[in-house]
């Protein structure tokens, strides 16, 4: 009996072992041959250029794979890899990757800038062994024509190279975007992209005229070939689910020859702060087009000396409040004391800049620095590990919620919990839901943002789980029916596909993450993957499935 324990033991070992390596044998199989496709095919392109390929066996993948990881938590080991980074020099060497992957079963992500909160533009939770980045950093052209008053940039630019180009040609000229120079257009014109002149101008995804997108048959299509549905589609619902856009044509806006801005705290210790976010939640998407003001609130340390001419530290918590108007100083101070009395800004407190300045200022770069540093793709701030989630407010909450979830921040590690508050209204009302997938539009006031940092890796869960409880804390006071969230904040808490089952995600399942991020925008999104990729190739772990 013994005997025959150990018999089938060793032969169950033997067993494993051989099918272990017959798995790897055929993965390495595949690889090799995706490889030698690409090669075969670039090698057969019009281009000058030659792709670049990093496999985990040379040096450079490792720089080239962490270089535009803007979250810590995805730089661990355990974080599956691909199997090969292609770095496309022109758009021919996109569409044989396309190709190619399409051949041998290989999944695809695609990165710009790197900031996707889940890090799915370069991480595969599922199929592991099987899938590519294409990292667009070559692609990284803007072409600025001030006549037209538009500008082509391709996928693979940040934010801040797209400004620098308009800076460098036109005074009076922007776009409407975030203020974070790192972020790459690829990612933010496709799920949206609010910032400082969303309420006058609308989102990003809104002023977005042309496109050209490699679709899962490797074909390029712009907006008159696409049609009408998938350009739709592509404008704040995620292109990454119907092929991938190689470049974006944008409508630019006008703007002063200067701004004002201003950047200052408050102790929120103060009555008066506290004062100043139930006036802001009630005036905010009220208020002049051409004014944004947006808040963050965390915990810092104070310092004072007390009677005994002691230095006496405490946390305490803090309000930081930034504002942007599209106009002088004088009108900025008359709107403020108007609007906002609690604030009690002072003339000294602002500032008056170019427009594309304003971007320098508000990611703490020197005053008088070159608008260069908005062409470097590593941003200035130090991010951390983070969890983000976010909410849509369409009524003002209560002051004992606002107290209890201010307290809650003392949870956490100082300085590391961010909740930030920016306004809608203005323009963002007057655009219909439906008019692009982004359907967060009349009825919001207000979008929240929960952030939580941290250093130590085997202490992810402990704040992770922070940030779902402030999260579960504000369910009664934020939308419903769905609970909406912002799809550019990903958030894989609310549901994932089933690619690690090989399976198939039913519309019903996909659409109770779906319709949080689009809402009923969600239904059409699946009509045109449907027709657009129905054998569903380009597909993630939040991608939207096609009808079967």
């Amino acid at each position: 009996m013994k005997y025959f324990t150990f018999f089938s033991s060793s032969f169950a070992k033997i067993i494993i072992i051989f099918l272990f390596s017959i798995l790897v044998s055929a993965s390495a199989y595949t690889h090799g041959d995706f490889l030698h496709c690409l090669s075969s095919h670039v090698s057969s392109s019009t281009s000058t250029h030659e792709p670049i390929f990093y496999t985990p066996n040379e040096s450079s993948y490792s720089t080239v794979l962490n270089s535009s990881i803007q979250n810590d938590r995805f730089f661990s080991p355990s974080t599956p890899k691909p199997f090969v980074i292609i770095t496309p020099f022109h758009v021919s060497h996109v569409q044989a990757t396309v190709y190619c992957a399409k051949k041998h079963g290989v999944q695809i992500r695609t990165r710009s800038g790197g900031h996707d909160y889940e890090g799915l533009s370069y991480v595969s939770y599922f199929n592991v062994p099987k899938f590519v980045v294409i990292d667009l950093r070559n692609l990284s052209s803007v072409s600025v024509d001030v006549e037209s008053k538009s500008a082509w940039v391709q996928a693979g630019a940040t934010i801040g190279e797209l400004y620098y180009a308009i800076g460098k040609k036109s005074e009076n000229l922007g776009f409407p975007a975030g203020d974070c120079h790192t972020v790459g257009v690829g990612g933010l014109f496709g799920g949206g992209g609010y910032g400082y002149l969303a309420r006058k101008y609308g989102l990003s995804a809104d002023n977005i005229l042309d496109a050209k997108i490699v679709d899962a048959e490797g074909k390029i299509l712009d907006k008159k070939s696409m049609g009408e549905d998938l350009f739709w589609a592509i404008r704040g619902g995620g292109p990454a689910s119907f092929g991938i856009v190689v470049a974006w044509k944008v409508r630019l806006v006008p703007v002063p020859k200067k701004v004002a801005v201003f950047d200052v705290s408050r102790n929120l210790e103060n009555d008066a702060t506290k004062k100043l976010f139930h006036r802001w939640q009630r005036r905010a998407y009220k208020v002049d087009k051409d004014l944004t003001v947006y808040m963050t609130f965390r915990t810092t340390v104070s310092s004072t000396i007390d009677q005994n001419g002691k230095n006496v530290t405490k946390i305490v918590l803090q309000a930081d409040i930034r504002g942007s108007f599209n106009g002088g100083v004088d009108k900025l101070l008359e709107l403020m004391q108007k609007e906002f009395p609690e604030l009690g800004l002072q003339r000294q407190e602002c500032l008056k800049m170019k427009w594309v300045e304003s971007f320098l200022f508000f990611n703490f770069f020197r005053s008088g620095e070159s608008l260069d540093v908005l062409l470097s793709k590593k941003s200035n701030i130090n991010l951390l590990s983070f969890k983000v989630k976010s909410d849509f407010v369409k009524e003002p909450i209560p002051n004992d919620v606002f107290e209890k979830m201010l307290e809650m921040l003392y949870e956490e590690d100082v300085g590391k919990a961010l909740i930030f508050v920016f306004p809608f209204g203005g323009k963002m009302s007057e655009i219909s839901e439906s008019a692009i997938p982004f359907p967060h539009r009349a009825g919001n006031i207000y979008a929240f943002q929960y952030q939580l940092s941290w250093e130590k890796e085997d202490e992810e869960e402990k704040h992770v789980n922070w940030v779902r409880r402030l999260y579960d804390y504000l369910t009664p006071y934020v939308s419903k029916n769905p609970r909406a969230t912002y799809f550019n904040f990903k958030d894989l808490d609310l549901g994932t596909n089933n690619l690690n089952k090989g399976g198939h995600t039913s519309i019903k399942q996909a659409s109770i993450w779906g319709t949080k991020y689009f809402k009923n925008n969600f239904y059409r999104l699946v009509h045109v993957k449907t027709k657009i990729d129905p054998t569903n190739f380009f597909t993630y772990e939040q991608s939207i499935p096609p009808l079967r």
